[in-house]
């Protein structure tokens, strides 16, 4: 095995290994040395692969979404799915999968709360962790307008509508403490099924 594959191996198993960390003790109470203690390796090691706490979170949620990414690119791509079909099982996924990740989610709001704190803008960082999605769901529907599944409606107020579901999930799950989600799945079912545009209702 070559030098580089062997070291982004490590690096993908200090990612894996680091977001338990944050996720038992928070953004805060995590530390370098916390990090280095559950990989089994000195800190001077675990300098070789990131150079400060930030950037293994960072890393460490960026590995995490793009597992999620690719579970929802399969549905998107997805022939056999019809538009409505493609947007019903993406919602469910992800919402679902947010109602389970409750620990992992109040740790990226404490993330956020920090950089408010610190003078950063969190918005434009969750924006560009997000931008992909809203562009899986965007592809979705501008494929049934085309092709007359669904009604000609602006494309960013539905992908925008959709969007604030998901933050409703977010913000019941980590500040409500609920994660119930059936009421949000049932929103988001509801929503979609009046995209479809009339005729194909009418064909069924």
């Amino acid at each position: 095995m070559s030098v580089v594959v062997e070291h982004d191996k490590r690096r993908r198993e200090i990612l894996e290994k680091a977001l338990d960390v944050f996720v038992e003790e928070g953004y805060s109470d995590t530390t370098f040395q916390k990090i280095a203690d559950r990989c089994g390796i000195t800190r001077t090691i675990l300098y070789l692969y990131f150079k400060n706490k930030r950037e293994v979170f960072i890393f460490s949620i960026k590995l995490f979404t793009e597992t999620l990414e690719l579970k929802l690119r399969s549905i998107a791509g997805n022939p056999e799915f019809s538009a409505i079909d493609q947007l019903k099982q993406l919602m469910n996924l992800i919402i679902g999968e947010s109602a389970g990740q409750k620990k992992l989610l109040t740790v990226i709001c404490d993330y956020l709360i920090y950089l408010n704190r610190s003078g950063s803008d969190p918005y434009e960082r969750l924006r560009r962790r997000t931008i992909r999605l809203r562009h899986i769901i965007s592809g979705i529907v501008i494929a049934g307008q085309k092709s007359g599944e669904l009604s000609k409606v602006p494309v960013k107020v539905v992908t925008d509508m959709l969007y604030s579901l998901l933050e409703a999930t977010v913000f019941r799950a980590t500040i409500l403490n609920r994660i119930a989600s059936d009421d949000l799945l049932a929103a988001a079912d509801l929503f979609i099924e009046r995209l479809q545009a009339r005729q194909q209702a009418d064909k069924k």
